[in-house]
């Protein structure tokens, strides 16, 4: 079972958000995947199965859980593999097409909805404007770039909020992006994830509707940091990015 290590969202090494890629030749047991996870240490570890025809399997694994949808895991795939891919996963048929030095991904829009989600004891020195959800995300806009890259969350509380992940936003500070973010899963074993696609299918639908575009550039500002291009095309998203392969090996067991 042959193995790489990918960091995805940028085109530089040891940084954007590193993903483990295994190659199954067939289905493997999900504690076995889980396991392989937990031993990488990565946000996300996607299992992919190659042989056959059609769709391929694929399946996204947090160090201590299963997750429906992984974007930065599915690019990374979509870089090993390269050329145009279908796969079948936990949320319908996803499309990647590596290209140019990038990989453009086919996503299901997560349209975002008002919620009335306390948040601001969980965000000290945060000043929020606005909360909305999404399927599994919290998205909450507050001032302005600084709040998002100066945040220290309260993680254990949010851990416990009914939630995959909470996403924080503002509009952009630097040149050649739209909007900034960060985003925190302790609930499922990703204090703060380094670059996360996903979260940006609710991204995507929120920054349109504010800045009266489509096509957006977002910045995920956590330490290793990432880019993200977002385009929505009504109930799907395509999202792109980069990708760097730092490593290539053999799992023995």
């Amino acid at each position: 079972m042959r193995l790489h290590v990918v960091d995805a969202f940028t085109g530089t090494a040891f940084a954007g958000n590193p993903a483990g890629v295994v190659l199954l030749d067939e289905p493997a047991d999900p504690k076995w995947m889980r396991t392989v996870a937990a031993e990488l240490k990565h946000s996300e570890t996607a299992f992919v199965e190659i042989g056959g025809d059609g769709p391929k399997n694929l399946r996204w694994f947090t160090p201590t859980v299963e997750v429906d949808l992984c974007g930065h895991a599915t690019l990374a795939t979509g870089h090993v593999l390269g050329g145009e891919q279908v796969f079948a996963t936990r949320s319908g048929e996803l499309r990647t097409r590596a290209e140019g030095g990038w990989v453009s991904m086919d996503f299901p829009v997560d349209p975002p909805s008002a919620a009335g989600d306390e948040v601001a004891s969980a965000l000290p020195g945060a000043t929020v404007a606005e909360v909305v959800r999404g399927k599994w995300d919290i998205l909450v806009r507050v001032a302005d770039a600084a709040e998002v890259r100066a945040l220290k969350p309260d993680l254990e509380l949010i851990a416990g909020w009914d939630a995959r992940c909470v996403i924080v936003t503002a509009a952009a500070d630097r040149p050649g992006t739209d909007f900034v973010s960060r985003v925190f899963g302790p609930a499922v074993g990703v204090p703060e994830d380094p670059v996360t696609g996903s979260a940006h299918c609710l991204l995507s639908p929120y920054w349109s509707a504010r800045l009266g575009r489509e096509e957006l550039v977002g910045e995920q500002a956590s330490e290793r940091g990432g880019i993200v291009r977002v385009v929505p095309n009504g109930d799907r998203v395509t999202l792109a990015g980069q990708a760097v392969t730092v490593f290539r090996g053999e799992l023995l067991v």
